[in-house]
């Protein structure tokens, strides 16, 4: 028996090392409250907002422009329900 390592073990990789100490550059959650609407579709949207939380920058653009699609459709969607019967003229139309 040898006091040496054995030559196929490999080294500590810094990599993993470092993701496991807090990184200042790392993405982190903005923590930013988001009260619910009562409206379950622009609720779902606003929590979709909490994908670019766990993401780099460069992949917010992504998350923000699908929740403005989903927030615009929403809102596409109020103005296609059929509202309360226009009222009728109180006077009549004189010529």
């Amino acid at each position: 028996m040898s006091d040496t390592a054995p030559e196929n073990e490999a080294a500590p990789d810094p990599a993993a090392e470092a993701e496991t100490e807090t990184d200042p550059a790392a993405p982190a959650p903005l923590a930013v409250p988001r009260t619910p609407t009562g409206n379950a579709e622009v609720d779902a949207q606003l929590d979709r907002l909490a994908d670019a939380d766990h993401l780099a920058t460069d992949g917010h653009l992504e998350v923000y422009e699908d929740v403005h699609r989903g927030l615009r459709d929403a809102l596409t969607a109020l103005d296609a329900r059929p509202g309360p019967p226009a009222p009728s003229p109180s006077h009549g139309i004189r010529s």
